[in-house]
Formats: structure tokens, C-alpha cells, sequence
């Protein structure tokens, strides 16, 4: 009898990465393609056809190296915010914008004055700021003809599903993501969509993660012809999926360029949405069924790397900085500015060395995620779990500072998380199994205990 495999796809910011797993969760093979973004002095932009392009690569890859078997169902998760703009013969109509890019600076401000911040915010769940996909498509209306063609958004995820022979379909954490939601309604606001110029039908009704979306067609990926498809969501929250920390009250900390803290709650009322995304933490609907997720992040992978970088410290020698780091005491070391775009190191004394700053590095980052941790207890009340995987959580020192600050967690080896939360978002799909009854993964590592 042939083996049944899921195929799940993160598209993220740096890579696309793909994970075959097999019917008891284990993750048997791996592709990896980059993402061909082209930079432009605001940040970055790509032709939409390279998300499709580098996901079947990856998609390819690790399906040839995995073993013998019928692929029941693929799954789509990825970045949020970025999407493809197309006209009504499907055809995209412009570039799309890198989540992280600038542009759009005074349409959000606009977007505050014209809505009201915090009704904005209440309604939407997110900031009124550049990176929510509503500022994207005015600056995209207002800076050329050529978007006024467009009539249908797809975030990257469901663009993908679609380019592999799927139904264009919007994902609801997805959806979350772009500030034309009303989160409380689970639908979309009309009057911010009004606000950003867009026609009837921009957007496809809003459908949770995991909802059948067509199958997977011969020509597009002929390895996994005739799998059911599936938008497995935001990328963070599919990977709190893949690491098992999506039960009520798990935090999940992805420890990757940027920390990413998923938390999933109950549907909170509007007044403590906006209360939450005063403090930095966004609200959302899971990729999981009936679940709401605050989400915050702080650059810590790219803050550390900077470190590292000044240092002098290659890849191949972090680990025996780390061990180094174990032994050593900041003092009066501080690493200040971690969520600016300019680090400052204060209070380098006679004894400083390269261990030591280290160890303050990490215990400013581990301070300002305690800090994270913090404003969602005051939103949502104390966390159940705490889950940390990722790989800047893989150094000994870094583990041991982030449980002086975090308390006990469980440490779930670096792995292809997002792609295994997809691939178990697809699992549901094809009715292979359900919440519950999804293959768990392997036991982590307690740290702190």
C-alpha cells in the first residue's frame, strides 16, 4: 500500500521552504528556494511570478527526496501584508510591495486622520501604519494607471495555491493582516476598503485556514497532481501550528531574523483589540479554528547578527561564544536602541570582552521579550505554555538567558516549523485528520524547569 505524504510550503521573506511529512507528523524531506526579491530604495518589490517559481522549486526538491508515496494534500502558509494585484483576466497588474517596505508612509498617516487610530485599530486588529496591506494598495492606486486594472487581491499563500492549479481564495489570518478586515466581524470593512479607491470584490470572502481550495493541477507540480490544496495561514501562526503551541494559551517564540511571539486567546472584545495594538501587540484571527492570536515581534536575529558582525565572529564560532558567554557577566554592559535602526553598547569597562558583550546582547534581547510576554498577559492573562524553537535559540547561553527572563519553556529543536504547520493545515483539508486529532510533534526539551 503506498504511503500517504503532506506537502507543506512556507513562503517567506528570505526563502520558500518545503517540508514532506508522512501520516505520524514526521518530517521525512526538505527544499529550500530563495525568494528573487529586486531592491529599490524604499525596500524591495518582486514579479509576482517569482513566488510561484521559487515555491515549485522548493516544492520539487522535496518531494524528489522524499520516499515512495501518493501526496494526499499540499499546503500554502507565508508571509502576510505582500500579495498580488490582478486584472480581471488573472493577470497581475504590478509588482508586489515587500511587507517591510516603506513606501506608503503618508497614506497611513492619512489612514490614522481619515478613520481615527484608534477606531482603526479596534476594527482592524493591526496599526495603522505602511506595513498593512490597505496602505500598500492606496500608494499602489495613487503611483501609476496600471493598478486602477486591478480587480482581486491575493495574499502570497493564496497566490501560490492559486498558481499551483487552486481557487483564489482569502485565508482568515491572512486577512487579518491586511487592515480591510473587521476582525470582530470576520468580514470585510467596507469602509476602509472605500477609503483605498478598491472596486467590488477585491477580496475573496474570508475562509479559515485549512478549507479545501481545488487540487493541485499536473501541469503546476506533477509530483503531487490531484492533491487537495490549502491556504495554511500566516506564516508565524502556522508555525505555532507545526510546533504544537497553538492550544489556548500557548505562546509560541520563533526565534528567527525577526522573534516572533504567537499567542493563541480567546476572541477578545474591541476595546482590549485596540488596548493591544497600543502596545505593539496585534490581534488576529489563529490558523486554527475558532482561536484569535496576539502577535509582537522584535528584530532579535538581526540585532544579534549585528553583534556578531562587530565582533568579528563567523557562523562557525558562535558556538564556542556562546560557551564562553555561559561563564560571563555583563556588569555594566548594555546593549540599548534593539528595536531602532542604531544599536549603542554602553558601560565598556577594563574587563569587557567578546563573551561579555555577547551575554549582554542576549540579555537585552531576552529583557525586551519578557517585556512582549508581559503586555499579553495584561491583554489575555498569564500564558499556559511557553514553546521556543528558531535558530537563534540554539546556543546554550541563549537558552539559559532566555529562561532567566521567560521562566520555564520547552525547547523545540531548529526544524522547518511553518512548512510542517502547512502540511498538517493540509492534513485537515484532505479530512485526514482533525484539530485534535493531528499528529503531534516530537517531544521538546525542558529548559528552566
Amino acid at each position: 500500500m503506498s504511503e500517504i505524504l503532506l506537502l507543506g510550503l512556507d513562503a517567506g521573506t528570505t526563502a520558500c521552504k518545503a517540508a514532506v511529512i508522512d501520516e505520524t507528523g514526521r518530517e521525512v524531506s526538505h527544499g529550500r528556494s530563495p525568494t528573487p526579491w529586486r531592491d529599490v530604495p524604499t525596500g524591495a518589490e518582486i514579479d509576482p511570478a517569482g513566488f510561484v517559481a521559487c515555491a515549485t522549486e522548493a516544492a520539487g526538491e522535496a518531494l524528489a527526496a522524499a520516499p515512495a508515496g501518493r501526496v494526499a494534500a499540499v499546503g500554502v502558509a507565508g508571509m502576510a501584508e505582500t500579495g498580488v494585484l490582478l486584472d480581471d483576466r488573472g493577470e497581475p497588474v504590478v509588482p508586489s510591495i515587500a511587507w517591510h517596505d516603506t513606501r506608503g508612509a503618508d497614506q497611513a498617516r492619512r489612514l490614522a486622520a481619515d478613520l481615527g487610530e484608534e477606531r482603526f485599530t479596534s476594527r482592524a486588529g493591526v496599526p495603522a501604519g505602511p506595513l498593512c496591506t490597505l496602505v500598500k494598495y492606496r500608494w499602489m492606486r495613487e503611483h501609476g494607471d496600471e493598478a486602477a486594472r486591478g480587480v482581486r487581491w491575493l495574499n502570497v499563500p493564496e497566490w501560490i495555491v492559486r498558481g499551483l492549479g487552486g481557487d483564489e481564495v482569502s485565508e482568515l489570518s491572512l486577512a487579518c493582516r491586511t487592515g480591510m478586515l473587521d476582525v470582530q466581524a470576520r468580514a470585510w470593512w467596507d469602509e476602509a476598503l472605500a477609503w483605498a479607491g478598491a472596486p467590488p470584490g477585491l477580496m475573496p470572502e474570508p475562509a479559515e485556514a485549512g478549507t479545501p481550495a481545488g487540487t493541485v493541477s499536473p501541469d503546476a507540480l506533477p509530483a503531487a497532481a490531484g492533491a487537495v490544496l490549502a491556504v495554511g495561514g500566516h506564516d508565524h501562526l502556522s508555525a505555532a501550528v507545526g510546533a504544537g503551541a497553538a492550544g489556548e494559551g500557548d505562546v509560541l517564540d520563533s526565534c528567527g531574523t525577526a522573534e516572533a511571539w504567537v499567542r493563541a486567546v480567546a476572541p477578545l472584545p474591541p476595546e482590549r483589540v485596540a488596548d493591544s495594538v497600543a502596545r505593539g501587540i496585534t490581534v488576529g484571527w489563529h490558523a486554527v479554528p475558532g482561536r484569535q492570536a496576539l502577535l509582537g515581534s522584535i528584530r532579535t536575529g538581526a540585532v544579534l547578527q549585528r553583534v556578531l558582525d562587530l565582533l568579528g565572529v563567523p557562523a562557525e564560532g558562535r558556538a564556542s561564544l556562546e560557551r564562553a558567554a555561559l561563564d560571563a557577566e555583563p556588569g555594566g554592559l548594555e546593549l540599548r536602541g534593539i528595536r531602532a535602526e542604531t544599536l549603542e553598547l554602553h558601560g565598556i569597562g577594563r574587563e569587557v570582552s567578546p563573551a561579555s558583550v555577547w551575554r549582554a546582547a542576549l540579555e537585552s534581547t531576552g529583557a525586551a521579550g519578557a517585556g512582549i510576554l508581559g503586555d499579553m498577559a495584561d491583554v489575555a492573562g498569564p500564558h499556559a505554555r511557553l514553546v521556543v524553537t528558531g535558530g537563534w535559540a540554539e546556543g546554550e547561553a541563549a537558552r539559559a538567558v532566555k529562561a532567566a527572563h521567560l521562566g520555564p519553556f520547552e525547547h523545540a529543536p531548529e526544524g522547518f516549523t511553518g512548512a510542517r504547520g502547512a502540511a498538517l493545515t493540509a492534513g485537515r483539508a484532505a479530512g485526514l485528520w482533525s484539530i485534535d486529532e493531528a499528529p503531534r510533534r516530537v517531544a521538546a526539551e525542558e529548559v528552566g524547569a
